[in-house]
């Protein structure tokens, strides 16, 4: 299930605006003057998939809708109401061919005892967050100024049970479920380390978002390396007795056989390459073509087919982090850095200039400048952090971008969005960005005077 339009109506009071998206290339790009809504209208999408209703209810808009591939629709409406002090009402209607509107209207938080005993523990539990009203609080990460219903809906992935709220209807967690949304924040250099145990007496606390996704990388390499020796273990373990079932290879020549191992030989140096595997991993993948004899090709076949089994373990990973390398290295080159990984640190840099005073050294992940971390981390959000068949919404990827990079950025982020199977809404004033693909874009346009 996809999105396939978006338009909305009374933005601000002023704009409307009918935004399709392409679903052939899964790049749209959004442009237009300043003021005519585009990072409101990905707040909207984002806000109502990631159920921030609160946030929902600061954008003046009267209605919103999604059109779906399925033919199904979601209509957000927005009224006034003067009886409640002027506050916003909005109700969610959803409609499917054949079957009866579904709607379910947001009302006012009401704060249950519970929680309202409980909410002077906020700010132990979430690091950056300081009370600075009864039902106020300033996180420091990014300046916001929230109110208890979005401190609640923002965090509640890591809060206790008790501070949840009110569950939405079964059709509408549903829809929510089918459709998964990413917003590339704007401000993300630094990362929410919860504790282990909610309960636990460890202090949470903030890391900057290069060291915590490079910590991140080396337990995914980790994990995938584990299950590459499970994997292993097991196929071992019944090698003899598979050789001896196996059927003569009448069908597979001397050459077939030879370019099968030779392809394994520089798979397995790929995966070197990329840190997933050590240099003097399995010395059994040093069998060498031209030892191969009647007496050998049947032990050789069965061989072939459980390294190709083993090695597809490590296929998705390696991939992006070929893809990640690539783009990165060529764009950190022009500040002589090189990006490398390992199982057990994840980012490895190094200075790639060398002098008579100076040899090349390691770097940490935050010894990067505030714009190469901006890059790697929206690099790897797209590669690593996003689900299959998202739409990821980017907001003005230009603001940690010099002019050299915005030209590249397209091109780079097709490769991404092949790879790992996504679709991307982004907002830009960037010419550089849109380079000759005007035919990706939709412009914003104010009413007609």
């Amino acid at each position: 299930m996809r999105i396939k339009q978006i338009s909305v109506s009374g933005l601000f009071g002023i704009f409307d605006h009918v935004i399709p998206l392409n679903m052939d290339e899964r790049i749209t790009i959004i442009h237009g003057p300043n003021g005519f809504g585009k990072t409101a209208i990905l707040r909207i999408i984002n806000s109502f998939f990631n159920s921030r209703n609160a946030e929902l209810k600061t954008i003046p808009f009267k209605t919103f809708r999604f059109e779906f591939d399925n033919n199904a629709s979601l209509e957000i409406k927005n009224t006034e109401n003067a009886e409640e002090s002027k506050k916003n009402n909005i109700v969610f209607n959803f409609y499917q061919p054949d079957l009866e509107q579904d709607y379910f209207p947001l009302k006012p938080m009401k704060i249950i005892s519970d929680i309202d005993i409980r909410i002077g523990t906020l700010d132990k539990i979430i690091p950056g967050l300081e009370r600075i009203s009864p039902q106020k609080w300033l996180y420091d990460p990014t300046g916001e100024t929230l109110s208890l219903e979005q401190v609640l809906e923002r965090f509640d992935n890591v809060l206790p049970s008790s501070f949840k709220l009110k569950k939405e209807p079964e059709w509408l967690e549903k829809l929510k479920n089918n459709i998964h949304i990413r917003l590339i924040e704007s401000q993300r250099l630094l990362n929410f380390v919860p504790n282990r145990s909610r309960w636990s007496a460890e202090t949470p606390s903030m890391l900057s978002t290069v060291s915590a996704y490079s910590d991140e990388l080396a337990k995914l390499m980790q994990d995938k390396f584990k299950e590459y020796g499970t994997i292993s273990q097991s196929l071992d373990r019944t090698f003899p007795v598979r050789v001896v079932k196996q059927q003569s290879s009448v069908d597979l020549t001397d050459e077939q056989l030879r370019d099968q191992l030779n392809e394994l030989e520089a798979n397995r140096s790929r995966l070197i390459e990329v840190g997933l595997l050590d240099k003097d991993e399995d010395s059994e993948f040093q069998i060498q073509p031209q030892d191969i004899d009647e007496s050998t090709k049947n032990a050789l076949s069965v061989y072939v087919e459980d390294v190709e089994k083993k090695l597809s373990v490590f296929a998705e990973i390696a991939s992006k982090i070929e893809l990640l390398r690539k783009i990165i290295n060529n764009k950190f080159a022009y500040s002589y850095k090189e990006i490398n990984f390992s199982k057990e640190k994840g980012f490895v840099f190094t200075t790639l200039y060398k002098s008579s005073l100076s040899n090349s050294k390691t770097l940490s992940p935050a010894d990067l400048s505030s714009g190469e971390q901006h890059e790697l981390v929206l690099l790897y959000e797209l590669l690593f952090k996003v689900q299959p068949n998202s739409l990821v919404l980017i907001d003005e990827p230009e603001l940690s971008l010099h002019v050299g990079w915005q030209v590249q950025f397209l091109k780079d982020l097709q490769d991404i969005t092949q790879l790992a199977d996504l679709n991307i809404l982004m907002a830009t004033h960037s010419p550089d960005i849109i380079q000759d693909r005007w035919d990706l874009t939709v412009e914003l346009k104010g009413p007609q005077k």
